[in-house]
């Protein structure tokens, strides 16, 4: 009987510090959550309560045209529906989201963000920390004449690179709107700086996965790095990161 108990204790404790150096988060991109559409509503209901069904979800990351159109009542209401998930949430911005004319520019945005969702951010550039793991959330939107390209400034590629020199022994992921691989094909939609981006990245080995959204659903490696694109709701990708806490860490996603 005690060696029984003590086998059954081995194997509770094993699987204890291996599911305890796994992440596993969601990414839903492109929602364009409306507070007019009862449809809109429901769907965000419904995700919500699917990822809330699903086990050991670190966090979700909502990566950009969370909302249908730059209303700061739409963006409230979101906000408020997405309380409910019983994961952390965070937000990155896409062009649908932004619209200075209208009232929504990045700061207005990022306060209500605080505000509304309780969230210590002064920035769409930000950072925050899994069980070890440096996400990095980077803006690619404009907010004065907001279009359907990205668009990384210079000085948001060199905001990336000094975050990532920050965590030298720290593996890195980060999350954003626009792609920057594969290059999409339609110029009306392109990422312009992708380049002077990708060549940023080349310096850093640490970094094991960008994950953006509005392109196509797919997965490349290219240099080490996973690259990881969400089209769009309804729609959504979990993504699990298998021994976060070595240097060569599994990543895989799946579609749900």
């Amino acid at each position: 009987m005690k060696k029984i108990l003590c086998l059954l204790l081995i194997l509770l404790f094993s699987g204890i510090q291996a599911d305890a150096s796994n992440i596993k988060f969601v990414q839903v991109d492109n929602l364009r959550f409306s507070e007019n559409s009862e449809d809109s509503i429901q769907n965000l209901k419904t995700i919500i309560n699917d990822i809330n069904n699903q086990k050991d979800i670190s966090f979700v990351i909502f990566t950009g045209n969370n909302i249908a159109k730059s209303e700061k009542n739409n963006l409230k209401k979101f906000l408020k529906t997405s309380k409910k998930l019983e994961a952390p949430f965070y937000v990155a911005l896409g062009h649908k989201d932004l619209n200075q004319k209208k009232g929504l520019s990045k700061k207005a945005y990022i306060d209500i963000v605080k505000k509304t969702a309780n969230r210590s951010v002064n920035s769409p550039n930000y950072v925050f920390v899994k069980k070890g793991v440096v996400f990095i959330v980077a803006d690619g939107a404009k907010e004065v004449i907001p279009t359907p390209f990205g668009y990384y400034r210079d000085a948001v590629i060199s905001w990336v690179d000094r975050e990532i020199r920050k965590y030298p022994d720290k593996n890195i992921v980060i999350l954003q709107h626009f792609p920057i691989y594969p290059p999409n094909e339609n110029e009306a939609y392109r990422t312009f700086k992708a380049d002077e981006y990708m060549k940023m990245l080349e310096n850093h080995k640490n970094v094991k996965a960008v994950i953006s959204g509005f392109g196509i659903n797919s997965e490349n490696d290219v240099d080490g790095i996973k690259h990881i694109t969400t089209a769009s709701y309804p729609a959504y990708r979990i993504i699990e990161i298998i021994d976060c806490d070595t240097p060569n860490p599994t990543i895989w996603s799946t579609l749900k």
